[in-house]
């Protein structure tokens, strides 16, 4: 059965997408640590542990992700991105990418803030817009 992720990638259920390529898709997180907390998944394999990956998925993910993030730093200002691979809460391999000004602002267990709707659509729009001309 397809995981909640796969069906994101494939449209089934939508979402605010930042990035996409052949085997990679990149959508901003619905419960966000800060504006702009991406998620970048591969699309064809849903193993959930990141060392489960074969070598070319693996590499691709984190060269598609690199590109994510130079797109997202672009279109949200802060100091830099943070990294983090978890992946306990939907079985599917997802690497999270997180605006930070400060390294507190990767604590998953801190209350998120409340972003609209509005400016969600805004920043992944923005964050499309960098990942377009990176990727030109």
């Amino acid at each position: 059965m397809a995981t909640l992720f796969t069906k994101i990638a494939n449209g089934e259920i939508p979402s605010w997408k930042v990035a996409e390529s052949e085997d990679f898709y990149a959508f901003l997180d619905i419960n966000p640590l800060t504006l702009g907390h991406t998620l970048v998944i591969p699309k064809k394999v849903e193993d959930d542990y990141i060392f489960h990956l074969d070598e070319q998925t693996y590499e691709g993910l984190w060269a598609f992700a690199r590109k994510v993030a130079e797109a997202l730093k672009a279109a949200v200002p802060c100091k830099r991105i943070g990294v983090a691979v978890l992946g306990m809460e939907v079985p599917h391999t997802h690497i999270h990418l997180v605006p930070l000004q400060t390294e507190g602002d990767l604590d998953f267990r801190k209350q998120r803030p409340e972003i609209s709707r509005e400016e969600m659509e805004r920043t992944a729009a923005a964050v499309l817009a960098e990942f377009e001309k990176i990727s030109r």
